[in-house]
């Protein structure tokens, strides 16, 4: 077509009147109208359809062969008007603002709109007819469809498609007195729902956008400790976002919560709620790719010029590489966008490369990360206070030196052989085959090296020491660190291990004492002094790292405790957590063992984004039980598990991803004579794994809408799961005992 948005052709010059064109339409049909209007006829072998009246004088005289081409469907009302299709575009008579006997020329409409088939696979219907509802529903609400056929009565058939156009149902009406209504389940694709009316196998009516489906995350049980939750923790965090320009780019991201800088470790970790309300999840790591040193190294954190702050890197961490995997992987699964991913292929490539390479950080002899005494995933190593060779300032000590003490610490390991998980998963996304295999032999080598050398049958030992260093004053034997709860969700473990680290957890939790949670960063601490940290918190047992209790452990042990049978355990957590935060209305990143809210310094808040976000995803991963399988929720893993909260018989869920059009919806009951779940969602399959309740072992039937299904009973440590393959993205499941 030209770029001319709209053409127009004026027949006021023809003698018909208002009152003829509409007994025109009543006893002829829009055919009759149109050839009234303008007679002539000139039919197109190459579609089958003719065109005449005023469309076929607009084609002609405004070079239809070129700018239209041939006609692809008949005559027919659309949004309001009469229209007809062509191959490059359609024209109108009477549009909205302009006089009711002009044409307009206009494109087909939004470019990622698809038009249904059946609007060129039928004949027009003499009828019109015209359908309403609400502008807006979300998913498995039900919304009401009106519809008015001037002067008919009888059948008549609704069909619906989304913007793809991709059928979503089809409903028979009766139409009395020129009306009906139905009423439907909204389900499918998020976006615009296209119509058509059929008479007689006959198009009488059809709408653009009948309604527009769109999903937001919420959760809904009858529980405020669970119903409150997630609006929560979204203003929590929205008090953590950072953005500024960075080398003339925007950058946001979400701040460490006792820092006000944008750190590659915190931002990753917190990407596990703020992937449901936040649209940017590709700028920082933009950023970080930018500066990827030439050696494949990044650094810890950005610069920020408007502080005088250039990027910089603790030399003692080792995870910066393999986090940025991590988060290539999780923005990805939000947006869907394979063209990103691919652009961040090398760097990812690069970063696993340099870490299973570099001297610093690679131990030749045993095959594995190495890092120095820390206490665990942290940036500080053990001794006294010093001096910063860069600063001439006491310090930690978090640089590499001939003082350095060398280990081989497990959640390096299991944090490098996870992102080798993610980058097979992403080699296989992208077509090949062969370096995914390559990946995967290098995880599960790294994970048989470090389970001989730190798994200890209950979970694994903090840092094995390379020198044979031991240190004073606490038996590095029993110490559990936080990376333990974090090698839960990676994926590298065996089910034996992660019930061991599970109930590990749970029985220093019963010993705990006056602790009020069992979500240590490292139990038991170091004596005081162990590590020198300048007189910040961490010095002494029981703060920050060294002991102090950690959100963010408590979220991790709750989400892995959901997927390893340890489902009531895991609401404990929750409840626990929950009636911290709504008592107070804060969040820290750490807690003294009494429950004192732990301050690091001037830059602390009070809405740890990262301790939240763990919880986050214990709830809607672990206990809504989406977990998205691969990108957009295309194809899910769905395990409700409220059959273990007593006081919950029915939940309302949506998880959606702000980033994309990608979402889950169900609606979960219980009754004494079964258990049902009703879900929808944007992918093409969902596994579903409904939690039986205690001492319900079997079944009696399982039915898929409305129909006998295959099924399985899973048993996971004592906890009995009914699952079934539903290759849909919606789906009705009942289950009778």
């Amino acid at each position: 077509m030209s770029g001319e948005r709209h053409r127009h052709f004026n027949l006021r010059r023809s003698s018909l009147s208002a009152s003829r064109v509409f007994a025109c339409l009543l006893i002829g049909g829009l055919a009759l109208y149109l050839t009234a209007l303008s007679p002539g006829i000139r039919v197109f072998p190459e579609t089958g359809r003719v065109l005449q009246g005023p469309f076929l004088s607009f084609w002609q005289r405004h070079d239809g062969a070129h700018t239209l081409g041939p006609p692809r469907s008949a005559p027919i009302w659309f949004d309001g008007r009469v229209t007809q299709f062509f191959a490059r575009g359609r024209l109108d008579l009477g549009a909205p603002a302009a006089p009711a006997d002009q044409v307009v020329s206009e494109r087909y409409g939004s470019a990622d709109t698809v038009l249904p088939p059946d609007l060129f696979s039928h004949e027009a219907a003499p009828a019109r007819a015209t359908l309403a509802a609400r502008a807006s529903v979300a998913p498995l609400e039900t919304i009401t469809v009106t519809l008015k056929i001037l002067g008919y009565s009888g059948p008549a058939e609704l069909r619906l498609y989304d913007r793809r156009a991709r059928s979503v149902g089809t409903w028979p009406l009766q139409v009395r007195a020129g009306q009906a209504s139905l009423a439907l389940v909204a389900r499918g694709a998020l976006g615009v729902r296209q119509a058509i009316v059929l008479i007689d196998q006959r198009i009488a009516g059809a709408r653009s956008n009948l309604f527009t489906l769109d999903a937001q995350t919420m959760l809904q049980t009858g529980q405020p400790r669970f119903d409150a939750f997630y609006p929560l923790v979204r203003d929590f965090m929205s008090h953590d976002v950072t953005e500024y320009t960075l080398d003339g780019i925007p950058v946001r991201g979400y701040r460490s919560p006792d820092s006000n800088l944008l750190w590659l470790r915190d931002h990753t970790y917190q990407a596990r709620a703020f992937r449901y309300f936040e649209p940017d999840l590709t700028s920082l790591i933009d950023a970080f790719r930018r500066a990827q040193r030439p050696d494949g190294s990044f650094p810890d954190y950005l610069a920020r010029p408007q502080l005088g702050i250039q990027a910089g890197r603790m030399q003692v961490e080792a995870d910066v590489e393999y986090l940025f995997v991590q988060a290539v992987y999780e923005a990805w699964q939000a947006t869907g966008d394979d063209t990103w991913l691919r652009s961040n292929r090398d760097a990812m490539r690069r970063a696993l490369g340099y870490t299973m390479r570099d001297p610093l950080r690679w131990d030749a002899a045993h095959q594995l990360v190495k890092r120095p005494f820390t206490i665990d995933t942290w940036d500080f190593e053990y001794g006294p206070t010093t001096i910063d060779p860069t600063s001439a300032k006491p310090a930690p000590r978090h640089w590499i030196d001939d003082k350095t003490i060398w280990d081989i610490f497990h959640g390096d390991n299991t944090g490098l052989a996870f992102a080798l998980e993610l980058l097979a998963r992403i080699e296989t996304r992208l077509g090949d085959s062969a370096a995914a295999a390559d990946d995967r032999r290098a995880a599960a080598g790294i994970m048989a090296r470090l389970n001989q050398l730190s798994w200890n049958g209950s979970f694994f030992t903090h840092q094995i020491h390379l020198s044979g260093f031991a240190a004073p004053g606490v038996d590095e034997a029993r110490q559990l660190s936080l990376s333990n709860a974090y090698a839960l969700n990676r994926a590298v473990l065996r089910p034996e291990q992660k019930r061991a680290i599970i109930d590990e957890y749970a029985r220093r939790f019963a010993a705990r004492g006056a602790t009020f949670a069992e979500w240590y960063s490292i139990d038991p601490a170091f004596p005081a002094g162990s590590f020198g940290l300048a007189g910040r918190a961490g010095e002494r047992p029981g703060e920050y790292v060294n002991g102090g209790i950690m959100p963010l452990v408590g979220g991790e042990l709750a989400r892995g405790a959901f997927d390893s049978g340890a489902e009531r355990y895991a609401f404990d957590i929750l409840a626990r957590y929950d009636q911290l935060i709504r008592t107070t209305g804060e969040s820290y990143l750490w807690y003294h063992p009494n429950g004192k809210p732990g301050i690091s310094g001037p830059e602390t808040l009070a809405t740890d984004g990262w301790g939240a976000s763990a919880m986050l995803g214990a709830l809607i991963e672990g206990a809504a039980g989406i977990e998205d399988q691969g990108a957009r929720y295309g194809d899910v893993r769905l395990s409700p598990r409220w059959s273990a909260a007593d006081d919950v018989d029915e939940a309302r869920v949506v998880a959606r991803y702000a980033a994309s059009d990608g979402y889950v919806a169900y609606h979960w009951r219980r009754a004494a004579t079964g258990m049902t779940l009703d879900f929808s969602g944007s992918g093409a399959h969902v596994q579903v794994r409904l939690l039986l309740p205690a001492g319900r072992s079997a079944v009696g039937s399982v039915l898929l809408d409305g129909q006998r299904h295959a099924y399985a009973i899973e048993d996971v440590y004592g906890s009995r799961y009914v699952v079934l393959d539903v290759m849909a993205g919606s789906g009705l499941v009942e289950l009778r005992w």
